[in-house]
């Protein structure tokens, strides 16, 4: 008898969308699809999605790169993606991307409905942020190297110190 004792939705770690998948990737995802096919053959109702993550400056970086507009990366390697995964055996129950108009909607209907709360749920405040003068553009931490401002190692990240 069919156990029907919850309903579980599923994902794993989205995907950069500026590459391949690899063998770490894989790892995740099959051993996560492993786990659902057993729920789904329990009789429960298991739902499996993930997307591409398709924003952010490594995107922009890669997709200059190859001389190609982001988008147009966005969309090369959500099929390359999509592929590996069917060969893999790897069976979401829906694969889709960070950059689509359902995902813009529902990100924006979630932002407005915090901000607007009574108290409001978003902070605003003002950051700094490092400025690549070379490409005109803000660059995350990841991509800053150098003297840590904290202890003074060289030649750390700005996002990480391994001392």
């Amino acid at each position: 008898m069919p156990q029907k004792d919850r309903d579980i939705l599923v994902t794993y770690a989205l995907p950069y969308a500026n590459g391949s998948i690899h063998l770490g990737h894989l790892v995740g995802y099959i051993s996560t699809d492993i786990w659902v096919r057993y729920q789904k053959m329990a009789g429960r109702d298991c739902i499996y999605v993930c997307a591409d993550d398709a924003h952010g400056t490594p995107i922009m970086l890669k997709a200059r790169e190859l001389g190609i507009t982001p988008e147009q990366l966005i969309a090369d390697v959500k099929v390359e993606h999509e592929r590996d995964f069917k060969d893999f055996l790897v069976a979401f129950d829906n694969y889709h991307s960070t950059h689509s108009d359902e995902n813009r909607e529902l990100a924006t209907l979630i932002y407005k409905n915090l901000r607007d709360a009574k108290p409001s749920h978003i902070a605003v405040r003002t950051i700094r942020q490092f400025y690549d003068e070379q490409a005109k553009m803000f660059l995350p931490d990841r991509f800053i190297k150098g003297t840590c401002p904290r202890c003074a190692t060289p030649d750390q990240y700005g996002d990480s110190c391994e001392n």
